[in-house]
């Protein structure tokens, strides 16, 4: 308890100081306040740069660690360029057409009393589509048939009196006239009556249905389209200079957008004998067999027209090549030693066919080039490769 008592004194004593102590320098003005809130301030802001710098110089560390470390190469993927044979082609659009093609109408007026097909049926020649109304021209047939009927009796009175010149010729004559007339008036009028009944021109794929059961329809009414799909046309245009190289039977190749990963073959079955004076181009006509009927009149195909000439040309991945405005490049793989290194070339190319390009000049056959992974690459850059065992016995300086 002594203690406590002394160590309470003690502090009473201190504060009884200091509480003199800043009543001293309260009254000594101002200027103390200033002077000690600016050590203050000062002290504060030595000990945060302090801190940072501190911080810099651990980061500066570490990045100089890090970047002692040793780098791991790129990986990449090689091709050899390869040479193949590529057959010439002619290259042009067109579409194809159907070898018939017609929309089906009616000659005679009518009501319609009887249709008989649905849209997109596939019908054979004389196959009947649509009745029309034929009860007055039944009729008025039957009444016409009565009259020649008459006439052919009246004639053959004639025939027979004429020959015992009871009549004159004169008379005979109008009695034959009379009956051909009515024969003549007869078929015309069954011909009438057969028109109203519509039949299929042709064998075929009917469209959709343009009329109604009970509609009436004047001469030249639409009815239905019907198409021949099977075999079916491919109309094109070549220019004028390739006339030498097209030829009858000449295989054709095309490609359409309904089928993307699908040719389809045809040949070379007409050429028109002149040149457009506008285009000057020449129109030409294959034909394909067209079997499941895929390929539709309209359909717009891209073509490939073969031709006899064959090509040795080289060709890399497609993917291998970067494209630049100031012109295409590969990397071309060597080796030094036990390490890989490639260099950026710049090539010359030609044609795509099927993700492999032709390289017209740059490169040749046998050299290794980065076909994956060269987006990362510079120049003189030494690269690590998929399968290097292999490749470094293919590799050559």
């Amino acid at each position: 308890m002594r203690i406590r008592s002394v160590r309470g004194a003690l502090w009473e004593q201190r504060s009884v100081k200091l509480i003199h102590y800043f009543s001293d320098s309260n009254a000594a003005g101002p200027s103390l306040k200033i002077v000690i809130r600016i050590v203050l301030i000062g002290a504060v802001v030595a000990g945060l740069w302090f801190a940072m710098q501190s911080l810099i110089t651990k980061r500066e560390k570490d990045l100089a660690a890090q970047a002692a470390k040793p780098r791991p190469l790129p990986t990449i993927a090689v091709e050899t360029v390869t040479g193949e044979t590529w057959q010439r082609y002619l290259f042009a659009i067109g579409s194809f057409t159907a070898v018939q093609d017609v929309n089906v109408t009616n000659e005679v007026e009518g009501i319609v009393t009887s249709i008989d097909f649905v849209s997109g049926q596939q019908v054979n020649e004389g196959d009947v589509l649509v009745t029309l109304d034929t009860s007055v021209d039944t009729a008025e047939l039957q009444a016409l048939n009565a009259e020649q009927r008459l006439h052919e009796l009246q004639f053959e009175r004639s025939e027979r009196l004429v020959a015992e010149h009871t009549i004159s010729k004169s008379e005979f004559d109008i009695a034959a006239a009379k009956r051909d007339e009515a024969t003549a008036m007869t078929r015309a009028k069954a011909a009438s009556v057969r028109k109203k009944t519509i039949r299929a021109p042709f064998g075929g794929t009917l469209g959709i249905r343009k009329i109604d059961l009970g509609e009436y329809l004047d001469s030249g009414s639409e009815i239905v389209s019907l198409q021949m799909l099977t075999p079916i046309y491919l109309d094109f245009s070549m220019p004028e200079r390739f006339i030498s190289q097209v030829s009858l039977g000449q295989v054709v190749e095309a490609e359409v957008h309904a089928y993307p990963s699908e040719t389809f073959r045809g040949r070379v079955t007409a050429v028109e004998p002149g040149i457009n004076r506008v285009t000057l181009n020449m129109r030409i006509r294959a034909k394909f067999d067209n079997h499941g009927r895929r390929l539709r009149p309209g359909m717009f195909a891209e073509i490939r027209n073969t031709v006899a000439q064959r090509d040795d040309v080289l060709t890399i991945p497609q993917t291998a090549v970067t494209y630049t405005p100031y012109g295409n490049s590969v990397f071309v793989v060597r080796a030094e030693g036990a390490q890989h290194r490639v260099s950026r070339r710049q090539i010359d190319t030609g044609e795509v066919r099927s993700g492999r390009i032709a390289v017209l000049r740059g490169l040749s056959a046998g050299e290794q080039i980065v076909s994956a992974g060269h987006n990362k690459l510079r120049n003189d850059m030494s690269v690590q490769i998929e399968g290097s065992e292999q490749f470094s016995s293919l590799v050559k300086d």
